[in-house]
């Protein structure tokens, strides 16, 4: 158990090694399984039990990280407040599911979703691997994230339309903007927009600072239109039936 949570260990996570890539499979067939039952999900008494199911796992899953920070010495205020993108996507998914507010949707499903999947892809935990709690809190909040978020497409029937991404996009750089200055006001590097990450990371092949920004920016905004396509193929196919 100790080794569990203890602050290192001597494995060190490989990118696409055999437990990440069965780490993705998990999570995939979990994504596939939402899909292929979300009519029986839709049940009133199955549908308020998952919902508050997967909120407690957001909420518990971010408690349990400032717990084992804390208890490893590595809390400190520069680095440890939940403002990164995934922890605040967390939080407002796990506040979307709680209120079903759809406005919190258009935020979480496009920024939430991207930083969380490409997070799980390129995972930046080099120093802890499965059976380690970190590997496990990573792939179950940013995993959490995604699932959250599919839960209201597949199963309460949510569809973001092309409003929302400019929407999303707004809103992010307007919390960019509030991290940034909460960054200079502490010192600290919170999504990584003051300095690059020390980690080797996707930033690293986007120009220097502050000019990477700029190259996040065109990513995300390709994220959120890559993740809005299935919903505006979805609708000309509707569309050229209603013609047919």
């Amino acid at each position: 158990m100790r080794d569990f949570f203890k602050p290192g260990t001597e494995d060190v996570f490989q990118l696409f090694s055999s437990v990440h890539l069965y780490t993705l499979a998990a999570f995939l067939l979990v994504m596939i399984v939402l899909f292929f039952f979300r009519k029986p999900l839709r049940n009133a008494r199955i549908y308020s039990f998952v919902r508050i199911s997967l909120f407690l796992v957001l909420i518990v899953s971010e408690l349990s990280l400032q717990a084992w920070l804390w208890w490893s010495s590595h809390w400190g205020y520069q680095y440890s407040l939940p403002l990164h993108l995934s922890s605040i996507s967390l939080i407002l998914s796990a506040i979307l599911l709680l209120t079903q507010r759809y406005a919190l949707f258009e935020f979480t499903y496009f920024v939430g979703v991207g930083s969380a999947l490409q997070a799980m892809i390129t995972p930046d935990i080099s120093l802890y691997t499965f059976p380690h709690y970190r590997y496990i809190h990573f792939f179950i909040s940013h995993g959490g994230t995604v699932i959250a978020n599919l839960f209201m497409v597949f199963v309460a029937g949510y569809r973001p339309t092309g409003k929302s991404i400019w929407k999303a996009f707004l809103w992010l750089n307007a919390y960019t903007l509030i991290v940034f200055i909460v960054n200079f006001l502490i010192e600290g590097n919170y999504m990584y927009i003051s300095e690059k990450p020390v980690n080797p990371s996707l930033i690293d092949y986007l120009g220097p600072w502050p000019w990477y920004i700029i190259s996040l920016e065109a990513i995300a905004l390709v994220t959120f239109f890559i993740l809005y396509v299935p919903f505006w193929f979805s609708d000309r196919v509707k569309r050229e039936q209603e013609r047919n």
